[in-house]
């Protein structure tokens, strides 16, 4: 087996994320569900609800993206892999992840769809509801995996919500034998509730396959992968289905489980919750970072609350300061 030389190769949603500011009210009015993801299904819809957003921030976005990005930040190498269409947003996100330093080749799709986008509103707590329209992003076919930067990677990192689709579930089964024949691990968050309520079983099925060697949930996905409404017992029930559990905990901090050894860290102060986009997605980004390091669990666990906390502080899923120079200020 040769040496690794990338830390983290993500598959996921290539979305262009588009943020703006919203009350309770609005949210209330267009019947979303706070502080949770729903899937727009039209472009027509989409573009309609775009309509109704106040001044917003446009950036690349998804959620595995947004971890690599964090991680390239942090001064990891790294590569992503998803779908973009061949049009004004298919360039603005291919644009936005190099400039992070993340490799991305993923050939543009001609045709419609066009490029996803999630329509993120932001209300006055800090909590984010959003609404995806998928696009391009769920026709990335097996064709598409880069063989060689997937095989380069210490780690596979695969992206729950893009679970959903059939040809891009097709291409993660296809990435994850080319990572295991290139004796790599894999990596997983399960990303979302309602990605378990639609795809649990596939979910547990890979834990039970031990084709999962990380795995990373917040409170309310461990439960509903382990069926469980106690938070141990679905700690004692998952735990054991993977070699490293990472549990994210919001407030009460974060925990990891490695074939025994349990590690805890608190949540990292900061003065206000502005927008908790991509706070998961930024914790992984630190955790993964240092344990491609060779980190302890608890140090992994900190410099993951570190970054979390950084994201959380201002609108937007990216950070706004310089993540290496934080992490060395922070953890020394």
């Amino acid at each position: 087996m040769t040496e690794p030389t990338l830390d983290v190769v993500a598959i996921g949603n290539a979305i262009v994320d588009v943020l703006a500011h919203a009350d309770d009210a609005f949210i209330a009015e267009e019947g979303m569900a706070k502080g949770s993801m729903q899937l727009v299904f039209s472009p027509a819809e989409a573009d309609a609800l775009y309509a109704k957003m106040g001044p917003g921030i446009e950036a690349s976005g998804g959620s595995a993206a947004n971890t690599v990005a964090g991680i390239a930040a942090l001064g990891g190498k790294t590569g992503f892999i998803g779908q973009v269409a061949k049009d004004q947003l298919g360039d603005v996100f291919a644009h936005d992840i190099r400039a992070t330093g993340v490799a991305f080749g993923t050939p543009a799709r001609e045709g419609e769809p066009s490029t996803a986008r999630c329509l993120i509103f932001v209300t006055p707590d800090g909590q984010r509801t959003m609404n995806t329209f998928l696009g391009a992003s769920q026709f990335l076919p097996a064709a598409a995996l880069d063989r060689a930067l997937i095989e380069q990677a210490a780690i596979l990192y695969l992206e729950g919500y893009l679970w959903d689709p059939e040809e891009p579930r097709a291409a993660m089964r296809a990435a994850i034998d080319i990572a295991r024949g290139a004796g790599r691990k894999i990596a997983f968050t399960v990303s979302d509730v309602f990605c378990i309520s639609r795809h649990g079983d596939d979910f547990r099925q890979l834990l039970s396959d031990g084709l999962i060697d990380i795995l990373f949930a917040n409170e309310s996905e461990l439960l509903a992968l382990a069926v469980e409404e106690d938070f141990d017992a679905a700690l004692r029930k998952i735990a054991p289905q993977v070699p490293l559990l990472v549990v994210t905990r919001s407030e009460k901090g974060a925990l990891a489980i490695a074939r025994g050894e349990t590690a805890t860290v608190a949540a990292e102060p900061i003065e206000r919750v502005v927008d908790t986009t991509g706070a998961g997605d930024l914790f992984a980004a630190g955790f993964l970072h240092g344990q491609a390091q060779g980190w302890t669990l608890a140090r992994s666990l900190r410099l993951g609350a570190v970054c979390a906390a950084e994201i959380i502080s201002h609108v937007g899923a990216r950070p706004q300061v310089d993540l290496k120079a934080l992490a060395a200020e922070k953890l020394g």
